[in-house]
């Protein structure tokens, strides 16, 4: 293969399991040419990746970028299109590509009709990980990788710029408190500012740390800042929220030794860098789309959630079931948080 196409628009945290696909697909054809389709914003965090001809996709105008990829690269028929993304807009783009194969998932998993706009299919694998369920392209290929591993990225001047911040003579721990918003407020994944506090005094009290909390401009980030801010902390207590770009947050997790996250981008910006993170999760099965290296971290409250709202066990329901109830997140306490804190602290010592 010469001429090999990604194509995973978005979100953040699932770019980051595509990563690990265009990684070991460049150190399997180091003389192969790579060009990754990719949304604006997540774009930002990956343009430093050497050797990757990325195509920029505006999501709020399709229609232009449709036409922009149409013309520019109208002489251009890659050997294959690795269509990562089962979703309309990802399969509207898509036919602006040409490409002999174009590879896409299972019938089971190939949502908004993914099939219709691919020639080949991966095997049929039934409850997966996201990020394994994506090296299950490479294994259509016939490359023999049987899991996803990353190369922690470089970001500079980023990672130079942020250690202002950073105390270090202390283990640092960033808090990402927030989840996106795309959903709606009844698909809130954000954990309790109040419960934030306490394991902000934990951490900072009673166990050491340098606490920085990031975060972006959403209304409800914006919240939690405020609240933050009004809350007595010792000086070894950064608030950072809304004052850090996508490149610097990730640069703070390459840089923190602990991350603490809901279901977000940031959790697996921490698989990607190599940094442990503590994951909360209550609303989506973390064995699905968890972060990938911490699993065994993660605060799992999924079957309590789906027994509590749904009345049903995790085996009694679709693989990536989701609980959108505003609550669920509340099932995760102060307690078990404290108590992987503990866990990662202990496996350090050992």
């Amino acid at each position: 293969m010469k001429n090999i196409c990604i194509l995973r628009l978005s979100a953040l945290g699932d770019c980051c399991h595509a990563l690990s696909v265009v990684q070991i697909l460049q150190r399997q054809f180091p003389e192969s040419s790579l060009s990754w389709v990719i949304s604006e914003n997540e774009y930002q965090l990956f343009r430093d990746i050497p050797n990757v001809d990325f195509i920029i996709v505006d999501k709020k105008n399709l229609l232009k970028s449709f036409l922009h990829i149409f013309f520019d690269k109208k002489k251009k028929i890659f050997d294959v299109l690795i269509n990562l993304h089962a979703s309309a807009s990802a399969n509207f783009i898509s036919m602006a590509i040409r490409a002999e194969r174009k590879i896409g998932y299972d019938k089971a998993r190939a949502r908004d009709k993914q099939n219709w706009f691919c020639n080949e299919y991966i095997e049929a694998v039934s409850n997966q990980h996201v990020a394994d369920a994506m090296v299950g392209f490479l294994t259509h290929l016939d490359i023999n990788e049987d899991k996803p591993s990353w190369k922690p990225l470089r970001l500079q001047p980023e990672e130079e710029l942020v250690k202002e911040h950073i105390f270090t003579d202390r283990k640092v721990c960033l808090i990402s408190p927030c989840s996106s918003q795309r959903y709606g407020d009844k698909y809130n994944r954000s954990w309790p500012i109040e419960r934030y506090i306490e394991i902000i005094r934990y951490l900072s009290e009673s166990r050491g740390f340098q606490v920085i909390i990031s975060g972006g401009r959403s209304s409800i980030e914006m919240r939690y800042s405020e609240q933050l801010d009004k809350a007595e902390f010792q000086n070894t207590v950064v608030n950072l929220i809304g004052k850090t770009s996508i490149r610097e947050m990730a640069a703070l997790v390459k840089l923190s030794d602990l991350v603490i996250s809901p279901d977000s981008g940031p959790a697996h910006v921490s698989t990607v860098m190599g940094t442990p993170v503590i994951g909360l999760y209550a609303m989506s099965n973390p064995e699905r789309s968890g972060p990938y290296c911490s699993i065994n971290l993660s605060v799992n409250k999924y079957p309590e959630t789906l027994s509590e709202y749904c009345g049903v066990s995790p085996e009694e329901v679709k693989w990536g079931q989701k609980v959108k109830s505003p609550g669920a997140m509340e099932m995760v306490e102060v307690a078990d948080v404290c108590e992987r804190i503990e866990q990662f602290l202990a496996d350090k010592v050992d």
